[in-house]
């Protein structure tokens, strides 16, 4: 009989696509949700739906039993709260104390743990699963850095096996809703953006990052930590071209320098202080992004894994295309479902992507 596997965050991006990678071949899938009333990302597929609230531990006991393989995907992916201590970087933490602990009761086997190219960091150079981020101001890096630091000092007093793997910006299909990367790609797609950021975004394509969490299981070093991105990243002309070669006419935005980009930032905070709504653009990310590249080795999750992502051109293209279709069909047929969900009219531009 094939592994019985655990998907937490399984109507997520990443969480969703992974489902459905692992019943394509052949595991036994528990789709853990913290609503389990929100059938249609799931109908047509053979996996059971559970109840996962992280900080649940009676629930996460009852989700795991039997399970033999932990995906840990879900975590609060947000880039501005009110009180970010509270709101982002505190329920990252307990939530992966309680999912690692709950796994160590339950007897799982293996545990997958999804951190982010943000707990490495960027510096424009090459970086490796060696490097560990130190960024201390941006609310959610700062939560990945500490979770996975979390995660790791849990797996070792429990005697967990545990590899961790850290992906970077992820586009592609099955976007339930749509996280902040593939509504950057949107606004692009409207022609909503008014400004190059000078920003270079690490784009990796979801399904490969679904595979590589997949090979990290089966191929995967205890102990050990594996990039899942593209070595490469990629200035908004790059994702300008991919979104002409789906649909042409889109156009280059003026560069904006930094200053105009801070000033825009500051305001964006000011107002979400007042209005709750989230800053579009905070005075952190422009000064960790702006004219700084993100570029990552997958020397070692090629080596060990196998891990082969697409190009971040194909990985584009094959995103743009999916919004395309999202955009002209009135209802989104997913595969392998007959659910149908209504895709989403805003208008609002996105928030700039930072990272997985």
């Amino acid at each position: 009989m094939s592994a019985l596997c655990l998907v937490t965050g399984a109507n997520g991006h990443l969480g969703n696509t992974l489902v459905r990678a692992l019943l394509d071949q052949g595991y036994r899938v528990r789709a853990g949700v913290r609503d389990i009333t929100r059938t249609a990302p799931f109908a047509g597929l053979g996996c059971q739906l559970v109840y996962a609230e992280l900080q649940d531990e009676a629930a996460m006991l009852k989700a795991m039993d039997g399970v033999d393989v932990l995906f840990q995907v879900a975590a609060v992916f947000k880039h501005w709260a009110r009180d970010p201590q509270a709101e982002i970087v505190e329920p990252n933490i307990r939530g992966t104390r309680s999912v690692l602990e709950a796994a160590a009761r339950a007897g799982v086997k293996r545990v997958v743990y999804v951190s982010s190219v943000a707990a490495v960091g960027h510096d424009g150079t090459p970086l490796d699963e060696t490097s560990w981020n130190d960024e201390t101001e941006n609310a959610y890096y700062r939560s990945k850095i500490l979770a996975e630091r979390m995660a790791w000092r849990t797996a070792r007093e429990r005697g967990l096996w545990m590899v961790s793997v850290l992906p970077s910006a992820m586009v592609g299909p099955n976007a339930t809703q749509l996280t902040d990367t593939m509504g950057f790609l949107e606004s692009v797609r409207q022609r909503q953006v008014p400004m190059d950021p000078g920003f270079h975004f690490n784009f990796v394509d979801v399904r490969d990052v679904a595979q590589g969490l997949i090979l990290a299981a089966e191929k995967g070093r205890a102990g050990e930590r594996y990039i899942l991105a593209n070595e490469h990243s990629s200035a908004l002309v790059d994702v300008i071209n991919a979104a002409n070669a789906v649909s042409p006419g889109h156009r280059q935005p003026p560069q904006a320098p930094a200053w105009l980009l801070m000033s825009v930032a500051w305001m964006q905070e000011g107002l979400a202080k007042l209005t709750g709504r989230p800053a579009r653009l905070t005075m952190s990310q422009v000064r960790l992004f702006h004219g700084v590249r993100q570029e990552y080795s997958l020397a070692k999750a090629r080596r060990e894994l196998g891990y082969c992502p697409r190009s971040p051109d194909d990985a584009l293209k094959a995103a743009f295309s999916y919004l395309e279709r999202r955009s002209t069909q009135p209802y989104e047929m997913h595969p392998a479902s007959s659910a149908v969900r209504a895709p989403s009219t805003s208008s609002r531009p996105a928030a700039l992507p930072t990272g997985s």
